[in-house]
């Protein structure tokens, strides 16, 4: 019937949005109607300790299995029951299809009650069971199972808004067979932001993409290295990021202390994690990736190109100040050397007022004996 009710009000062109809380411990959401409920994986007697369910099943066999609905509410309502093929969302956070969705792997394996009611402050557990066909692929194969409400309201343009709010966790099948994780790397691209300090490095962003190419769930974990930098990923406190079988995500390192050489190496070394659903490791090769980029040291080569003009100004000021001391020592040796040559003109015949000289023989007659 909430289906039925939902289904009208999109044909209405009414916008539907959905709510979906998914944890490893119970959860619990509010509707408009301050209705809170949890919903938790359980045994015959109640819930249990689980967060997730984790099963390891044969294909063509079954597997019997309970959860828990909680009503902390005052009042007596009837959650909806679904299960629907699970994803991770970019964030790293677990999800859900949403109810206008087809699921078409272990979302369809889940064999469950459409609705249940609980009483006020009541819990009531309800079974379930998961089957997995012939001829299934071997590997994790992930679904969600959620207890939900419905309501309606208006938006902030005044529109009548369908509210679907769901409370659920996670399954998690491993259908047997052979567990092969791989993954590959592509799109790598580097960045580099500059520090117009000289005396400071600046710092590098580093984008890929990780692929899960192979049929187990990858954790994927790894360090960044580029130039004199390097930073792991996830960062500290940042959410744990795990692929399912053909799911591909991006990833974004920020990379600090780098400096600009010109031509400055990285990598991307990636070291994913899978394990078996008894928490033990599943081998899984390493890989790097090249991350290398071209990183032109502006600062540094303006302080060098100061430097350099400081020292061409110098050697400049030198050979003037050579130049002008040389200068000074060729005046000073002409002052040093002119009044010997005044000395040598001033004794010249012209000096003297005397005219030519002329010479005469010593054996000559005076010019009065001649006749």
């Amino acid at each position: 019937m909430i289906r039925t009710f939902l289904t009208r009000m999109a044909v209405a062109l009414v916008a539907v949005t959905a709510a979906v809380s998914f944890g490893a411990t119970a959860a619990s959401a509010a509707s408009p109607d301050d209705i809170t409920w949890s919903v938790t994986p359980a045994d015959a007697s109640g819930a249990d300790n689980r967060g997730v369910i984790e099963q390891e099943i044969d294909p063509g066999a079954s597997r019997a299995d309970f959860l828990a609905v909680r009503n902390l509410s005052r009042t007596e309502v009837t959650f909806a029951l679904s299960a629907a093929d699970g994803y991770y969302t970019d964030k790293g956070r677990f999800n859900m299809l949403p109810s206008d969705k087809e699921s078409v792997d272990a979302g369809l394996w889940i064999d469950l009650p459409d609705s249940v009611t609980v009483g006020p402050n009541g819990t009531v557990v309800v079974p379930f069971t998961t089957t997995v066909p012939e001829g299934a692929i071997p590997g994790d194969h992930a679904a969600g199972i959620a207890a939900s409400v419905s309501s309606t309201g208006t938006d902030a343009g005044g529109s009548q808004v369908g509210v679907e709010s769901r409370v659920g966790f996670r399954v998690m099948t491993r259908v047997t067979g052979d567990i092969v994780p791989s993954y590959s790397v592509s799109g790598v691209e580097s960045g580099y932001d500059l520090s117009w300090n000289p005396f400071r490095p600046g710092s590098a962003n580093t984008s890929f993409t990780v692929e899960n190419t192979g049929n187990a769930s990858l954790l994927v974990t790894g360090v960044t290295t580029i130039g004199t930098g390097s930073a792991a990923f996830p960062a500290e406190g940042a959410p744990r990021q795990e692929l399912l079988p053909g799911e591909s995500r991006s990833f974004t390192a920020e990379v600090a202390d780098v400096w600009p050489t010109f031509f400055v190496p990285g990598s991307i070394d990636l070291a994913p994690t899978a394990t078996d659903l008894g928490g033990g490791a599943v081998e899984v090769a390493p890989q790097s990736a090249d991350a290398s980029l071209w990183a032109l040291p502006v600062p540094q080569l303006l302080v060098l190109l100061g430097i350099l003009l400081i020292i061409a100004a110098l050697f400049w000021r030198r050979r003037r100040f050579s130049a002008a001391l040389d200068r000074a020592r060729e005046e000073g040796r002409l002052a040093a050397n002119g009044p010997a040559d005044v000395a040598l003109a001033d004794v010249s015949p012209a000096a003297t007022g005397a005219g030519p000289v002329r010479a005469e023989a010593a054996d000559a007659p005076p010019a009065e004996g001649r006749r």
